[in-house]
């Protein structure tokens, strides 16, 4: 078996699956245990258990899929285009939704795509192989910073010189010494902060530190509860996810348009309104959401999101009848944003 082919043979094969940039790198992640040990032991993942579940696994890939001997990471780039973000930041009565969820959910368009390697892989020649894509416990920035398809940014991204920060990773442990890539680059934020000063939650605490519990794509994903009252102002009309960080970015000048029509925008996501989404039964969210990286958190959620952004914005006859219109609605979660929501409207006079 000559691994140099094959490597040359897999990066031609990934490439012609639509990922940007390939890299391969080994399984000794070392200073990245201690790091993760840390932010851990701060409680910095919130309610995200699933951080600490699996131990220090996260960081030991041989011991996460024993046999590896080799990650390979790809990346897939997603910016969908549409609507400025800066536009609808700025229009208090949209809805605005991080931009990688306005299409198709990546989970289900990468894995479907890191299967298909995998299979032409294996026609070449046996070996043992798992995927992941956000679905299990893999430090997938550290992986592919050590394989140099980027480095770590400020805000805990990666970031690429000629592509920005706009994509998705994914990774294929095998069990073949494939010869390594070598890290290309030490980082080149040099002593700029622009993610400090853009994050509307200050939940980037120092470089490289980012403090889920504050972080708005937690809170609007992940925090399964009532989002913290302290914090619900400083949301404004984002719904589901933050691009803040991102957005403010220098090296996304170098970002382009996604290729893949999966990530294209769907149902008018880009410019919806607050008072038009939040009429939407469990039914109706469903049927839009299906396929969709939003499906997963739920109606409730999904609702309990759109009221602390209604909220936030100016009190039109729109926004207040929305709101009141589910203010005995069948769930206490949505229930009590509802009443924060109608509470700071009366506050200014609505």
């Amino acid at each position: 078996m000559d691994i140099e082919a094959l490597a040359a043979e897999l990066r031609r094969e990934a490439k012609a699956l639509g990922f940007a940039a390939c890299s391969i790198t080994g399984v000794d992640l070392g200073e990245a245990e201690a790091r993760l040990q840390q932010w851990l032991a701060a409680n910095r993942h919130g309610e995200m258990d699933y951080m600490a579940r699996h131990g220090l696994k996260r960081a030991r890939p041989a011991e996460l899929v024993p046999g590896t001997l080799r990650v390979i990471s790809l990346r897939m780039d997603y910016w969908p285009g549409g609507e400025p973000p800066a536009s609808i930041l700025e229009q208090p009565a949209l809805a605005y939704i991080s931009r990688y969820a306005l299409g198709r959910d990546y989970h289900k368009v990468l894995r479907a795509r890191l299967q298909t390697l995998v299979e032409r892989i294996r026609a070449r020649v046996p070996a043992a192989t798992r995927v992941f894509v956000d679905s299990a416990p893999v430090l997938e920035v550290e992986l592919a910073q050590r394989g140099g398809l980027g480095w770590r940014g400020k805000h805990g991204l990666l970031i690429d010189r000629g592509a920005g920060s706009y994509f998705f990773l994914g990774e294929i442990f095998i069990d073949l010494p494939l010869p390594m890539d070598t890290l290309s680059s030490t980082g080149h934020c040099g002593s700029c902060t622009a993610c400090f000063a853009a994050c509307p939650t200050d939940a980037i605490i120092a470089p490289y530190q980012v403090d889920a519990r504050r972080c708005i794509s937690y809170l609007t994903i992940e925090h399964p509860g009532a989002i913290p009252e302290p914090l619900r102002a400083l949301i404004g009309n984002r719904i589901y996810g933050c691009d803040d960080c991102q957005l403010c970015c220098p090296w996304n000048r170098f970002a382009s348009l996604s290729i893949e029509a999966d990530f294209a925008v769907r149902h008018g996501l880009d410019r919806a309104t607050l008072a038009e989404l939040f009429p939407w039964n469990e039914e109706t969210f469903r049927e839009r959401m299906a396929g969709s990286a939003i499906y997963r958190i739920g109606h409730e959620r999904w609702l309990r999101n759109i009221a602390v952004a209604l909220g936030n914005a100016p009190g039109s006859t729109e926004v207040l009848a929305a709101l009141r219109a589910r203010k005995h609605d069948a769930s206490e979660l949505v229930r009590v944003h509802v009443a924060w929501a109608l509470h700071r409207h009366a506050e200014r006079g609505g």
